[in-house]
C-alpha cells in the first residue's frame, strides 16, 4: 500500500532563502523548457520530447554551475518529467475532443513543488539518525532541514518533495510497502449520504456536523481583498497583502482538512462496510447554463449552492475515507447516485415529488415520512449490498 506523509519543514533563514532560490531555478528550468518545444514547433516543426531535454541538461548545469548546477540532476529531470507530462494529457485531450488547454508558462505563485525521485539521490530522509530529538531531511544544495515529524512513518520512502504554501514550506513523502492497520470488527454496516446541512448522514440516523470554514472567515477575507484590492501592483505592501489573503485561505484549507481527517476515522471505527454515492463534483459545481446577455434561471442560487459544496469539501473527505478504510481493512463500495433521493426507502416508489422540501421526505404512494438524507443513506446502503451480494454471488 502507498501512502503520502506531510510535514511542516523548520528551516533557518538561510535555508529558506536556499530553498525560495531552488524553488525559483527549477520554475526557470520549466518555462525553459516549455519555451524550447513552443520554438521548435513554431520555427521547425519539430517535435521536442523529454529524452531529448534531459540530455541537454548535463550542458545547461555545466553553462551555470551557480544556478541552475547547484540543485540535484535528478529534481530537475523530475521537473522536466512534469512538463512532458502536461504535454502527455495536452494530447490526450486534443484526441477525445475536448477543451485542449496548452501547457502554460508558471508565475511565481503556479509553481510551488520540487520532487526529487528516490531517497539517497540528491536528497535524504533522515538524515541524521543519531539526533536524540529532532528528524531532519537533507536536501542538495540546502542542507540539514529540521523537520516537525509529528508522527511516526512506515514503510519505504519512494519520492521527496518540497513544498511552499504562503510563508511556509513543508516536506511530503510518498512511501511504499506501507503496512496495513486493520481494525477488530465493528459488526456494523452503513450508507452515507453527502450533504451541505450536514457533511455526512449514515443509514441508521447519525450526523456528522459541516463546520463551514470558509463562511466562518467569510468576512475576514472579504475585508482582506478589499485591502488588497486597493494596494498598487508591484508594491511592496501589495505583496505583504497577498501573503495575508493566501494565509486565510491556507488556514481554511487546513482546517477542512482536519475535519475530515476525524470524520472519515470515526465512520472506519464505526463500520465494517462503508457505502457512497459515486459523485461527479466537478460537474455538480458547474455555473448555472446561459450566457452573460441571457444568464439561465436561479444564477445566484446556483452560485450559492456551488459555494458550500466546495466549502464542505466532498472530494478530499471521500478521498481521505478512501485509503482510511483500507489501511483499517474496511470495504469501501461506491454505487450510482441516480434516484436516491427521491425513491422510498420503504416501498421503492421514485418520484420528485417524494422530497418535499431539503430535509423532508414523504413518499406519495405509501405515505412513509422521514428525513431526506437519512432516507437516501438508506437506499445507498441497500444498493451497496446488492452490488456487494452480486459480485460474491459470481
Amino acid at each position: 500500500m502507498r501512502r503520502s506523509y506531510r510535514f511542516l519543514l523548520r528551516p533557518t533563514s538561510r535555508q529558506a532563502a536556499a530553498l525560495a532560490a531552488c524553488l525559483e531555478d527549477h520554475r526557470t528550468l520549466y518555462n525553459a523548457a516549455l519555451e524550447h518545444r513552443r520554438t521548435a514547433y513554431a520555427k521547425a516543426g519539430v517535435s521536442v520530447r523529454y529524452g531529448d531535454q534531459s540530455a541537454e541538461l548535463k550542458h545547461i548545469r555545466g553553462d551555470d554551475p551557480g544556478g541552475q548546477g547547484r540543485w540535484s540532476f535528478s529534481s530537475q529531470q523530475a521537473t522536466l518529467r512534469r512538463l512532458d507530462k502536461a504535454f502527455r494529457a495536452f494530447f490526450d485531450r486534443v484526441k477525445a475532443g475536448r477543451t485542449p488547454g496548452y501547457p502554460r508558462f508558471k508565475g511565481r505563485g503556479r509553481f510551488d513543488t520540487v520532487e526529487w525521485p528516490k531517497d539517497g539521490d540528491g536528497c535524504r530522509w533522515d538524515s541524521q539518525p543519531g539526533h536524540p530529538a529532532a528528524t531532519f531531511v537533507r536536501l542538495q544544495g540546502i542542507g540539514h532541514v529540521r523537520v516537525n515529524q509529528y508522527r511516526p512513518v512506515r514503510g519505504r520512502v519512494k519520492t521527496i518533495s518540497v513544498k511552499r504554501e504562503g510563508a511556509r514550506w513543508y516536506v511530503v513523502l510518498s512511501y511504499d510497502d506501507v503496512p496495513a492497520e486493520p481494525l477488530p470488527p465493528a459488526g456494523a454496516v452503513a450508507g452515507i449520504d453527502m450533504g451541505v446541512a450536514s457533511l455526512v448522514t449514515t443509514s441508521d440516523g447519525g450526523r456528522v456536523a459541516n463546520p463551514r470554514h470558509l463562511a466562518a472567515t467569510a468576512d475576514r477575507l472579504a475585508a482582506a481583498q478589499r485591502d488588497l484590492a486597493r494596494k498598487k501592483r508591484g508594491s511592496k505592501r501589495r505583496r505583504k497583502q497577498v501573503a495575508r489573503v493566501a494565509a486565510l485561505h491556507a488556514k481554511v484549507r487546513r482546517q477542512r482538512l482536519d475535519h475530515a481527517h476525524k470524520a472519515a476515522l470515526a465512520l472506519v471505527g464505526d463500520y465494517d462496510l462503508i457505502v457512497h454515492e459515486d459523485l461527479r463534483i466537478a460537474n455538480m459545481t458547474r455555473s448555472a447554463s446561459g450566457t452573460i446577455e441571457a444568464p439561465g434561471c436561479n444564477v445566484a442560487a446556483k452560485a450559492g449552492l456551488n459555494r458550500s459544496i466546495l466549502d464542505a469539501g466532498w472530494g478530499v473527505f471521500l478521498t481521505i475515507l478512501a485509503y482510511k478504510a483500507e489501511s483499517a481493512g474496511r470495504k469501501l463500495i461506491v454505487v450510482n447516485p441516480a434516484g436516491t433521493s427521491r425513491t422510498c426507502a420503504r416501498c421503492g416508489h421514485c418520484a420528485k415529488e417524494n422530497r418535499v422540501s431539503q430535509a423532508s421526505f414523504v413518499c406519495t404512494a405509501c405515505g412513509h415520512a422521514a428525513h431526506a438524507d437519512v432516507n437516501a443513506a438508506v437506499n445507498i446502503l441497500r444498493a451497496g449490498l446488492a452490488l456487494r451480494d452480486a459480485a460474491e454471488a459470481a
